[in-house]
């Protein structure tokens, strides 16, 4: 192969690593939610001996600029360097982890895999991963605030006040996941959720990123709340996150 057509497959971008998965007996395959180029599945070689210089980086959570060579099947990661490490702080935490995981989880089930621009999801789960790391908030409520933004950014942005099917103002005191959120009396269909003022209220802090009002919610609303999030998720992903199950509630 000549140095032109190496150049010519090279290119560099930061990311997030989603999961990796081994891969022969040194190797690793990792998924990327990139900033410019979307999702990437790449293979990092020999990064799972001690020598590695820089297999520390490629771990679930951390954010890393990477030089990457285009492959027929997968990329191949050249070069490493750190630039979030916020899976070290992440893993000593079990709440930490598993809301952490459930955001990687969803980001690599919301993004595509044919690189078009995907920026704005991948400011969000940045941010929630460093917020996770730093102990900003509570965990579940960081990760139910990335849930409701990231649906959002794909599109599905729920309704907390005004009805999400004839839009009559509210606030309403029902809630349908087929019909995008608030439903009036009109509207509402047999079997939808009657959830109490407080976690409408929270719901739509965390879609808000009103910080304020999220963090003095009480705890009743918040578990309320959480089952909520995951009832849309689920209708929107029309599957059942695996790492959903894991996440402990207060």
């Amino acid at each position: 192969m000549s140095n032109r057509s190496f150049a010519s497959r090279t290119y560099r971008d930061e990311g997030v690593i989603l999961r990796t998965h081994k891969l022969g007996e040194a190797d690793r395959i990792i998924i990327l939610l990139t900033k410019r180029h979307g999702q990437v599945r790449a293979v990092a070689k020999g990064v799972r001996r001690t020598s590695s210089k820089f297999g520390a980086m490629l771990e679930p959570f951390m954010v890393t600029d990477l030089q990457l060579v285009k492959g027929r099947n997968l990329d191949i990661v050249t070069q490493a360097q750190m630039l979030g490490p916020y899976g070290r702080d992440i893993a000593a935490d079990y709440r930490k982890y598993t809301s952490a995981a459930v955001i990687c989880e969803t980001a690599e089930k919301l993004t595509d895999i044919d690189g078009e621009s995907t920026s704005a999801h991948y400011a969000l789960v940045i941010g929630a991963l460093s917020a996770l790391s730093r102990n900003v908030h509570a965990p579940e409520l960081i990760l139910d605030s990335y849930l409701l933004r990231a649906l959002a950014t794909a599109g599905w942005a729920p309704s907390f006040t005004d009805c999400a099917r004839c839009g009559e103002p509210g606030p309403h005191s029902a809630f349908s996941a087929p019909l995008g959120g608030a439903v009036c009396h009109g509207c509402r269909p047999p079997g939808s959720a009657s959830p109490a003022p407080a976690t409408m209220t929270l719901l739509a802090a965390l879609l808000s990123a009103d910080w304020p009002a999220a963090d003095s919610s009480v705890t009743g609303a918040r578990n309320e709340a959480a089952g909520l999030v995951a009832a849309y998720l689920q209708w929107h992903l029309e599957r059942s996150l695996k790492s959903l199950k894991h996440v402990e509630r207060v």
